[in-house]
């Protein structure tokens, strides 16, 4: 299937991207919103390409803005069926997005931002090849009594602000708990002082973890 998505992008700094990270923007917001982390990892990531789509559908709540899916509560049974949804579009998008740099899924990073968080962690766990890493921001694992379905098990980083006010900080203890009794490798962040949105502490954290996702990967066979 074709994803119909868009985005900005940032080319790799090498020229011939040997890397890929997807970043997938919150509710009501676009690509825009989360490409602008790109330049912070730049420089530690030469070789990576970046790349934001918007989400499939303007925001209900933010015309302005675009949505992975409607939100109308924090109800579980609303967000299963929204990402279900959602979720083969940006499987789609990334395979689309390898192909066209001629990469491997095994040079895919994943960052989510709050309702990107829930699908990137999603659609990141049932790929058919792990991720190199997936970073989560201000989000929180949706689905937990279903993590029996993942097939790929990639290095997990969640930051979270504590003065978040749409989703409490609280969700990041719940997310990796559930992750960690998965077996999944789980290392998360508090930003003190920060509410919905990433601090500089988390960003440059997140760099780091991506960068050390990419490397290790380099070391296991494929």
């Amino acid at each position: 299937m074709s994803s119909g998505l868009t985005g900005p992008r940032l080319p790799a700094k090498t020229g011939k991207a040997e890397r890929l990270i997807v970043m997938c923007h919150g509710y009501g917001a676009d690509g825009n919103d989360l490409i602008g982390l790109a330049p912070h990892w730049q420089n530690m990531l030469p070789a990576a390409a970046f790349v934001a789509p918007n989400g499939p559908e303007r925001c209900d709540m933010s015309p302005m803005g675009y949505q992975w899916f409607p939100i109308s509560r924090m109800d579980p049974d609303e967000l299963a069926k929204g990402i279900e949804s959602a979720a083969p579009l940006l499987d789609a998008f990334i395979d689309e997005e390898l192909a066209r740099h001629e990469l491997g899924p095994n040079q895919l990073a994943l960052v989510g931002f709050s309702q990107g968080t829930m699908l990137s962690l999603h659609v990141g766990l049932r790929r058919q090849t792990p991720p190199a890493a997936i970073v989560g921001f201000s989000g929180t694992l949706a689905m937990p009594e279903r993590l029996d379905e993942i097939t790929a098990r990639p290095p997990i980083l969640l930051v979270h602000g504590d003065q978040d006010e749409m989703i409490p900080a609280a969700a990041l203890f719940g997310s990796a708990s559930a992750l960690g009794a998965a077996n999944l490798t789980v290392q998360w962040h508090v930003s003190h002082g920060i509410g919905h949105s990433i601090g500089p502490d988390g960003i440059a954290i997140a760099g780091k973890f991506l960068l050390d996702g990419f490397q290790q990967r380099l070391t296991i066979p494929t």
